[in-house]
């Protein structure tokens, strides 16, 4: 059947993903960061200026693993999920799931609260396109990821995690925010400050693809089994560092 003028008028234009590095905006978001640990809004305008591609290469890597299709062609929104308190509360003790609860209840924190944070200046954020999607799936595991890599909220454990992070997606904003903390944190030396963002990186580098999982299923998985199926190893340097310095030298980074 041929199609029609009115028909071709549905058909949707590819969107453009830009490559282009805007590093002055990113350092400048850095600067901000690091004088103020809890101004989050700039981590994810340090992304918006250096992630570049990395996002849309990661929707297309997921398309490659046995169920990344069928996760992508479904794009459910993990954050309606991780919203449901009924949906939490299901999850066995001693799951994933489990100390992700008590991760964020303990912290006070929301899946919705850093969307939000991170539609600040931004519209396209909530586009309904696969590359959009699988950015705020990238955003809305963060916490997840805490659980798994064992790293808190502190500001070293950020640090790491933004080292972990960047291993797994290979997003350079992740980079530039691990080196900021890695400078600030070499002008104390009473701590492996470096050497535990060091490991971060390494951890992730390690570790399997994260963002290929089927998050719904990891969930209910025991903690301890998961970091095992996935190459996930303990955070040595990072634990042998006391929980009351971790915040002394190192910026909190998300």
């Amino acid at each position: 059947m041929a199609m029609t003028a009115d028909t071709a008028d549905f058909r949707a234009e590819p969107r453009q993903i830009s490559t282009k590095l805007d590093w002055a905006h990113a350092l400048k978001s850095l600067r901000r960061l690091l004088a103020d640990k809890e101004d989050t809004r700039q981590v994810f305008e340090i992304m918006r200026a250096l992630n570049g591609s990395s996002t849309a290469k990661g929707y297309q890597r997921l398309l490659t693993t046995v169920e990344g299709g069928k996760i992508a062609f479904a794009q459910e929104e993990f954050a309606d999920k991780l919203m449901d308190d009924a949906w939490l509360d299901s999850m066995p003790e001693g799951s994933v799931g489990a100390a992700y609860r008590h991760f964020i209840r303990s912290e006070n924190l929301s899946a919705d609260g850093l969307a939000d944070i991170s539609r600040e200046g931004r519209g396209d954020i909530d586009e309904p396109h696969p590359y959009a999607w699988f950015g705020r799936r990238t955003r809305d595991v963060h916490d997840i990821w805490h659980i798994l890599s064992g790293y808190h909220r502190d500001g070293l454990g950020e640090a790491c995690l933004v080292a972990f992070s960047y291993a797994q997606t290979q997003g350079l904003g992740w980079a530039l925010i691990a080196l900021g903390a890695a400078s600030r944190a070499r002008k104390d030396k009473s701590q492996p400050y470096v050497k535990a963002i060091w490991q971060g990186y390494k951890r992730g580098k390690a570790a399997k693809w994260l963002l290929g999982e089927d998050y719904e299923r990891l969930m209910r998985e025991p903690l301890e089994a998961a970091r095992k199926r996935l190459g996930i190893t303990p955070p040595t340097i990072y634990d042998s560092i006391p929980e009351d310095v971790r915040d002394r030298a190192v910026p909190k980074a998300a």
